[in-house]
Formats: structure tokens, sequence, C-alpha cells
């Protein structure tokens, strides 16, 4: 028995498995290219690289992987130069997620499209997913707010089937909040047609995270973790409608409530952010992870997480009639 649905045909993919695509150094050409190479689909995160580091992270996975890959942009942060950098190394998958109101989605998915790219957008509210499906997305990513980084304000198991029901033909992603081979056979089940993950790939011997942030994971027990918009005003970066979930660590806690503040020594914090990424100190740190770190037990490969995933859902939906009588 396998799983195959609208996703892995349509990506040309083994498993219906996704590597989300992570900014901010949290997915590396390796990282991405082992998923890949398991089965699944490893999406590189790409805003805010000059062109010559996009051509360079391309070949990497390339180098690494013969199987679909993807690269991910933020819309809001790039520019038609920053697209087309991408699109000019012609990644089978273009994944994009968070553009401004007034951004064209058509035009940006038609230059996808004429570059041989499939498209893959990320929502995290049913009037974002109509908007895209419209302007010619070929997947839609539905983003609960369980996950980590940036998110909105409804919860996956109501977020999923809402997309599902309002982008029909379109296949749906599920994606906020799951780590486990049986959230996956629940996602399907749903109306999802595979998943993404990102905190569990966080937690894996590919993962760039330095070892006390994927401690952090690991000693999780899913309640660590807030809405805050704190790493964003520290990077001086503003989304479009999102906040950001991360590990509530001293960084946190110490600017909570203390935001305005914040803002008058933005420089200093975010240097001290980078510079606790380079000494290994999670709590000075920014740790974007989300709500299923109370389901991660260990730190395996990407291709042991795929695979572990995917006999999970194999073993669930096999034996889900057991609850027909």
């Amino acid at each position: 028995m396998a799983l195959r649905t609208r996703l892995t045909e349509l990506l040309g993919i083994e498993h219906p498995i996704i590597l989300g695509g992570m900014g901010r150094g949290a997915t590396v050409p390796p990282m991405v290219a082992a998923v890949s190479e398991a089965g699944g689909l490893g999406v590189l995160g790409v805003t805010r690289y000059p062109a010559d580091r996009v051509a360079e992270a391309a070949a990497e996975v390339r180098d690494a992987t013969s199987r679909p890959f993807g690269m991910n942009l933020l819309l809001f942060a790039a520019d038609d130069a920053a697209v087309d950098a991408v699109l000019a190394q012609r990644p089978p998958v273009f994944s994009t997620a968070w553009p401004w109101p007034e951004r064209d989605l058509r035009a940006v998915f038609d230059r996808a499209h004429a570059a041989g790219a499939r498209v893959v957008h990320m929502v995290s509210a049913v009037d974002e997913a109509v908007r895209a499906a419209e302007a010619g997305a070929d997947v839609i990513v539905a983003q609960g707010t369980e996950g980590g980084g940036h998110v909105g304000t409804v919860a996956g198991m109501v977020l999923v089937p809402m997309v599902a029901r309002a982008v029909e033909p379109v296949p749906v992603v599920a994606a906020g909040g799951i780590a486990t081979g049986a959230q996956l056979a629940a996602a399907l089940l749903l109306g999802a047609e595979g998943v993404l993950l990102g905190t569990r790939f966080l937690a894996t011997a590919e993962s760039p995270w330095p070892p006390s942030y994927k401690r952090a994971i690991l000693d999780s027990n899913g309640h660590d973790t807030e809405l805050t918009e704190i790493p964003d005003i520290a990077n001086g970066t503003v989304w479009p409608g999102a906040f950001d979930r991360a590990r509530r660590n001293r960084l946190i806690s110490e600017w909570a409530g203390r935001e305005n503040e914040l803002r008058r020594h933005r420089a200093e914090v975010a240097a001290d952010i980078a510079r606790a990424r380079q000494e290994d100190d999670a709590e000075r740190g920014e740790l974007n992870f989300g709500q299923s770190a109370g389901l991660v037990d260990g730190i395996e490969s990407c291709a042991d997480v795929v695979r572990g995933l995917t006999a999970e859902a194999e073993e669930v939906l096999r034996e889900a009639d057991r609850f027909l009588s």
C-alpha cells in the first residue's frame, strides 16, 4: 500500500509530504535534497537571497538530488527581480506566501508557469485561498495557527476543510501543528492531499539549527510557544497580517509588554539574536517553532521522518475501518 494523492501525481513525488520553505537560514540545500531524495518535496526558503546565491543554492540542491524540489519566496518581501532570480533557476516548484493585498498574484503565477514551475501558495484564511486559486495557483497550502513562524488565527482542523471546500478542485495541503503520521492520515480525511511540515524537520540531523535550538523542540510540551511581534520588531520587518509563533524564551519574556521600548533598541536586540544563534544560546535566540514540538521525541534524519510519517499514516488508514460496525 502507498499513499497516492493528487499532490503526489501533480508534483511527481512519492510521498505527500512537503518541507516548509522556511527562511532566515532554517532550510539549507542538504536538508532540501534529503527530503526530496526520500520521496517528499524539499523546499528552500530564498527570500532576500541575492541572485547569485539563489543560483548557487539551486545548483547545490541539484548536485544532491535529481528529484523535484521547490524554492520559496515571501512575496511581501520579494519584488519582481527576486521572482525572476528564482524562476531563472527553473525550479520544478515555485512556492509563495504572504503577499500584500495589492500584489498581482496572477502576474506572478503566470511567470512561474511560463518557466515550467508548479505554483504552491500558502494561505491562512479562506479568502486568501480563493484569491490564490483564482490567480492560477496549482496547490494551496492551508496553514493553521498551530504552526511555528508566521501564521494566522484559525486552527488547521477548521481551516483545512474550509479551504478544500472553497477552492475545489485545486489540491490543498494541510500545514501547522503536524508532526506525526496519524496527523497526515487525519489531514487526508479532512480533505487535504498532503501535509507541509516545518517544526518536525527543524529537529532533524540535516537541520542547520544549533543543538540547543533542536533540544528546545525536544524539551517542549507543546504549551511553550506564543504568538508575538517581538522577533519582527527586532528584525525591523512588517508582515501582512501575520503573528510570529515562537518559543517563550528569555528573549520573548524580557520584551513582552515592552514592545515600544524594543523599537528604540531594535538594532542591538537584532544583533544579539544573531549572536545567540552563533553561540548556540536558545534563550536569547529566535526560535520559531510550533505547537507540534510537543509531539517530537527525537532527532532523526529527514529520510526517516518522511518514511516514518508515511508508514504510520498507512497503518492508521488501514485500521480506520475498525470504527465501522
